[in-house]
């Protein structure tokens, strides 16, 4: 798959993206490539998908003056997010999660079973926005 939009001109064009090529996140998951700046050109939102293991953690972090929207297809996650990594919540197939630009959030998959969810963000770029927070990592993740 190519990461330059395949256009004759300047001009955006409607495109498909066939899932398959994945990229290693800063966050420490696996992503599969989707709608972003770096696969069609996309000037206002990224969109992919996020296959989570059983046991995996993501980094602790943010996304820098983006909102992210997020829709679980399978499985069930939870994440830490607030200043300190201080609130709790549980995500579950079928359900959307909303998370506010600047907010530190932590994800992780507890359970047994892969957690598969489809993530959009304001920011086109899939990874520019991302600000790894090591200072909370560590807070309520079990050591390995």
């Amino acid at each position: 798959m190519s990461h330059t939009p395949e256009t004759t001109t300047d001009k955006p064009t409607c495109r498909i993206v066939r899932p398959g090529e994945t990229y290693d996140g800063q966050q420490g998951l696996t992503y599969f490539a989707g709608i972003a700046a770096e696969t069609v050109g996309s000037v206002g939102i990224c969109m992919h998908m996020v296959r989570i293991p059983p046991g995996a953690w993501a980094n602790a972090h943010l996304h820098a003056q983006h909102e992210t929207a997020i829709y679980m297809l399978s499985g069930e996650t939870e994440m830490w997010y607030g200043e300190g990594l201080e609130q709790h919540l549980v995500l579950r197939a079928g359900e959307f999660l909303y998370i506010p630009a600047n907010m530190p959030h932590q994800p992780f998959n507890p359970t047994t079973s892969e957690a598969v969810a489809v993530l959009a963000r304001t920011d086109p770029n899939e990874q520019e926005s991302v600000r790894l927070l090591p200072e909370l990592d560590g807070r309520h993740r079990p050591s390995r």
